[in-house]
């Protein structure tokens, strides 16, 4: 369960890309040694001692207007402003710039968790440096040296320990929580108005942990559930970096705080590129997916309009075949309905628990009706297979080598597992390890 944000910020060439990289344990920011080389905003999920958050690289501040820098300014501000710990990061061989102190002021207006992680501490010399960052008015001063690892450890201490709890905890443990996404005008404030003006639904609003986030608890039909909303964007003084990116975080919270996901798109308007965009955030989570397609009531009907539609999601949507598909109008309030038929089948498979015995007979089988290929210098084998988890059901399969399974054949596999039990709805693991 993701806890929380953290943002890493600081003027350009500190190393916060490197400290980024080195947390994730990937190389996904740009490193280099030109001076404001980063000049994006970047998530990625990451963990420390069993806690996950989510993480922000961000390009540097200079208090200039070189080329960039205005951007890069409102990149920091609206990271700062959607993260709930901030990793501060300086130099310790130049000391303390007039960019640090124009960047702490900044932070000390916002009254969240600051690290100060003063990098480039390569020897003693300068460790000791480093205790004149403390005139920047921050209590927790570490002296780090990235590329070498000292000090991170320290750095993520402080990060978990600031961490918020799981919003999740405040809800009932049998409540449905789903979120709803997609991209700008789709109607998803629409569909969620919808939902808690329905006949029979009692409506109790609780404020999320997530900044413009709410969470609210309803119940249908003997049934608990948790809508998760997103509050409108604002933009303040300027104009920031696309509407798109800053909308990004905020979905990425809201589907880490899910069970299901709920795709909108725009009949009116049919697919494009965006919303495959936006899909591939809960897909990333391994989340269950319900696309609903909105506005239905605008578009002009023939016999097979519904099906033809529906072969069109499938077609632009292929890694999505598991995903059932609802056709609703949320501004005329039709077939709301058939999203929480939908809730109740994706729930039940998202927590789906198949017996040992079952389950290897399906895989026996499997192997019989459909030989694996021979792939990388040999054939597959899997003598044994057990589910180790839910949400998402996740299986091992115990087998001769896992370089030797092909793509094609564990999709095979997947789909038999699929055909033999209700799994409509959620993705499905698998995992190859070789028996020993």
């Amino acid at each position: 369960m993701i806890n929380g944000v953290v943002a890493i910020v600081g003027s350009p060439n500190v190393g916060k890309s490197t400290l980024f990289n080195r947390i994730i344990g990937e190389r996904q920011a740009i490193v280099h040694d030109e001076a404001g080389i980063t000049r994006d905003r970047l998530y990625a999920k990451a963990s420390w001692l069993t806690k996950e958050f989510r993480i922000i690289d961000t390009g540097g501040i200079e208090l200039t207007d070189s080329p960039f820098q205005t951007q890069i300014r409102a990149q920091v501000e609206i990271a700062v402003e959607e993260a709930d710990v901030i990793i501060f990061m300086a130099d310790a061989q130049l000391g303390v710039t007039k960019e640090d102190r124009q960047i702490a002021k900044m932070l000390h207006q916002t009254n969240k968790p600051v690290v100060l992680a003063v990098n480039k501490a390569d020897n003693e010399a300068f460790r000791l440096s480093a205790m004149e960052f403390y005139e920047l008015g921050f209590e927790h001063v570490i002296p780090i040296a990235v590329t070498h690892g000292v000090g991170t450890g320290d750095v993520l201490d402080f990060v978990v320990q600031n961490l918020p709890g799981d919003a999740r905890k405040q809800h009932n443990e049998e409540a449905i929580c789903f979120s709803v996404i997609g991209r700008p005008n789709v109607g998803k404030s629409s569909l969620v108005n919808a939902i808690l003006n329905e006949d029979r639904v009692i409506v109790s609003p609780i404020s999320g942990t997530t900044r413009d986030a709410i969470d609210t608890p309803f119940r249908k039909n003997e049934q608990d559930y948790v809508v998760i909303d997103t509050a409108g964007l604002v933009k303040r003084g300027r104009i920031y970096e696309s509407v798109d990116k800053y909308a990004a975080l905020r979905a990425l919270s809201a589907i880490d705080r899910s069970d299901i996901v709920l795709l909108m798109l725009d009949a009116s308007e049919g697919i494009i590129a965006q919303d495959k965009h936006v899909v591939g955030y809960a897909m990333d989570a391994n989340k269950p997916i319900i696309i609903v397609v909105n506005k239905w009531d605008l578009v002009k009907k023939e016999t097979n309009t519904m099906s033809d539609f529906s072969k069109l999601i499938r077609k632009e949507f292929k890694f999505l075949d598991y995903a059932p598909i609802v056709y609703v109008s949320a501004l005329e309030n039709k077939r709301i309905q058939t999203i929480f038929d939908e809730l109740l089948v994706v729930n039940d498979a998202y927590n789906l628990r198949i017996g040992t015995s079952v389950l290897n007979e399906i895989i026996h089988d499997a192997q019989i009706i459909n030989p694996p290929p021979h792939f990388n210098k040999g054939r597959i084998r899997i003598y044994y297979a057990n589910q180790v988890s839910a949400k998402p059901p996740t299986f091992v399969l115990f087998c001769n080598n896992p370089q030797f399974m092909h793509f094609s054949y564990q999709r095979f596999l997947e789909n038999r597992l699929r055909e033999s039990f209700p799994l409509d709805g959620t993705p499905i693991k698998i995992i190859l390890r070789m028996r020993t």
